[in-house]
Parts: structure tokens; C-alpha cells; sequence
């Protein structure tokens, strides 16, 4: 103790071995120094260029839209080399243009049903990688931003403690 009744405690250093956690869930963890995914692990210094994108329709709707379409074209080719244009009835020609959508409406179904997934890549070593991907908007949103602290971190120094780090004024007595 001193004479004025204040303690004096050593400066408390930062914490240089402990990683700092900035998220976890089962399968995803987000530390200053790491990215962890399933059995997939990056060091986030070593991580640049994120970008996020979406990634490919489902197959099945895809395949669905292809054969439909396919199909809807191919009866009007028929028709219309046959001469079966001319004899139809303006009943027929609504029906023909209602399912001319039905592709259309695959596809929105489809997206709907079974949307894209959210992908996040980035660079690693000078690769595009695949970092994670997930149907949930929300998780994948809070994984991107784990991500970029970290990376904010890791080009700033690290992380440690603002107050803990700085050397506070005291006056003179």
C-alpha cells in the first residue's frame, strides 16, 4: 500500500495464448486465431478476400424446369407442324399459355421449396475455398460477422483489452 491509500497492482498484460471466441455452435468455431468447420481448419491471418454468394438451385427443381419446358416445346413444335394451330379454340390457346408458365412456376416453387444455399468464400494460400455454407440466413450471417472480426483482429494486432493496455495518467505528488 502506499502512503495515499492506493494499491498498486503490475500492469496486467494481454492474454497472447488464449484465443478469443467469437462464435460457437456443433461444427462451427470462430476464434481470433482460427475458423474451424466440421474437420476443416483455417488461421484467420491466413484468410482473405471473403466474399459471400449463393450457390446453385437445387438439382431436382433444375431438372424439373428442363424436362417441363422440354416437353411444353415439343408438343408445340408438334402442333405446330401438324396444323393443329389453326383448328384450335381460344379455350385452348389460354390452356396452352397457362401451362407455357408452369416452368415458370417450377422455378419459383422450387426456390421456395429448397432455396440456394448461402455460400462464404475466401482465399487461402492463393485458392478459393469454400469456407461454409448453410441454409439458415441467420447463422450464416452471424458466422460472416464472426469471421471478419476476427480477421478485423488479426490486422489490427490482436485483441486485447483497450483499458488493460494503456497507460493511464496519474498526477504528480
Amino acid at each position: 500500500m502506499q502512503t495515499d491509500g492506493s494499491a498498486t497492482h503490475p500492469p496486467r498484460s494481454p492474454r497472447a495464448t488464449a484465443p478469443t471466441l467469437l462464435y460457437a455452435r456443433p461444427g462451427i468455431l470462430v476464434t481470433d486465431q482460427r475458423f474451424t468447420v466440421g474437420r476443416n481448419s483455417w488461421p484467420v491471418a491466413e484468410l482473405t478476400q471473403l466474399w459471400t454468394t449463393r450457390g446453385p438451385h437445387d438439382r431436382l427443381a433444375v431438372r424439373a424446369v428442363a424436362v417441363t419446358a422440354a416437353m411444353i416445346g415439343a408438343v408445340g413444335v408438334l402442333l405446330g407442324f401438324t396444323g393443329g394451330l389453326e383448328r384450335l379454340t381460344a379455350t385452348a390457346y389460354l390452356v396452352l399459355g397457362v401451362v407455357g408458365l408452369l416452368p415458370l412456376v417450377l422455378v419459383l416453387i422450387g426456390d421456395r421449396w429448397r432455396p440456394p444455399a448461402y455460400e462464404l468464400w475466401g482465399r487461402h494460400r492463393g485458392a478459393e475455398v469454400l469456407l461454409f455454407s448453410s441454409d439458415d440466413e441467420r447463422q450464416f450471417g452471424q458466422v460472416a460477422r464472426a469471421l471478419q472480426r476476427a480477421r478485423e483482429g488479426a490486422r489490427q494486432g490482436g485483441w486485447t483489452d483497450p483499458l488493460a493496455s494503456a497507460d493511464p495518467w496519474r498526477p504528480r505528488r
